[in-house]
């Protein structure tokens, strides 16, 4: 352990960074939530006749760069510092140790990848383009559902074989989601007849 690690491996400092981390995933899986939500709202905006298609676009557009870069951004920098925090004050030879982290750590690298491909939706909706459909938009919506549901697996079972069995319940979990969006449509189908 370096001279800097044992000043700062504190059980206090571990505990800030640790609740750093959990105040950020909190803060940035809403907004991640959120976002695809709006997405959805925007979409549905394209369809409508003028001046409301324009007014709605606008501030749909507006309330995702706002969310983007005043929540979910800083949220995520928040997330990863408490986070790879933890990892420096924990030390290599408990990162090795533990490979939970690793399939965790993919999860999370993915998962900035959702987040940044989001920004790039954002940047298509506001510039018109249609690109999906407000359907697609609630498929794609619950793949934050299913990423969080997998990190908090892995993080609280951590042994392979258990995982093994929270990730086939997630799997159906998904389908089970899937189906739903799909039952929503249709109710929301025959409502809007």
């Amino acid at each position: 352990m370096t001279y800097f690690q044992e000043i700062i491996s504190s059980y206090n400092t571990f505990s800030f960074f640790k609740a750093l981390h959990i105040i950020g995933f909190v803060s940035w899986f809403a907004a991640l939530f959120y976002l695809p939500r709006l997405f959805i709202y925007h979409t549905e905006a394209m369809d409508m006749e003028e001046p409301k298609r324009s007014i709605l676009m606008e501030q749909m557009g507006i309330m995702e760069r706002r969310l983007y870069n005043i929540i979910m951004t800083p949220a995520l920098f928040i997330t990863l510092t408490g986070g790879f925090t933890m990892l420096y004050l924990r030390g290599w030879t408990w990162w090795t140790g533990n490979i939970w982290m690793h399939w965790k750590f993919g999860l999370i690298l993915l998962l900035v990848g959702y987040h940044h491909y989001s920004k790039g939706i954002m940047r298509r909706l506001g510039k018109g383009e249609k690109v999906m459909t407000s359907t697609q938009f609630r498929l794609y919506n619950e793949v934050t559902t299913l990423f969080l549901a997998a990190i908090v697996l892995l993080a609280v079972y951590k042994d392979g074989l258990k995982f093994i069995y929270a990730l086939a319940g997630l799997v159906l979990f998904g389908i089970a989601l899937g189906l739903g969006v799909k039952w929503y449509k249709k109710i929301r189908n025959r409502v809007d007849k």
